[in-house]
């Protein structure tokens, strides 16, 4: 009965390995977009509000500030 349950929890054991690199890969490109891309910010802000959130957090506790006021000066400005 162990044999026909072993390649079962390899398949299982792959599947949640791939599903954890395709996450980790997701988050890295979704931090770089962001990082890089204040227009994409923007976006992500009427989109997703909580991930922008999450994303300024995370800067902020890395010691970079300002990013935020920036994002905000700048789409402030443009609806004038």
């Amino acid at each position: 009965m162990s044999r026909s349950m072993d390649p079962l929890a390899k398949k299982i054991f792959k599947g949640v390995l791939v599903a954890e690199l395709m996450g980790i890969f997701g988050a890295y490109f979704l931090f770089n977009k962001m990082n890089t891309s204040q227009d994409f910010r923007h976006t992500m802000s009427k989109k997703f509000p909580f991930i922008l959130e999450v994303y300024y957090k995370s800067i902020e506790h890395s010691g970079m500030y300002g990013i935020r006021e920036q994002d905000q000066e700048k789409w402030l400005s443009n609806k004038s």
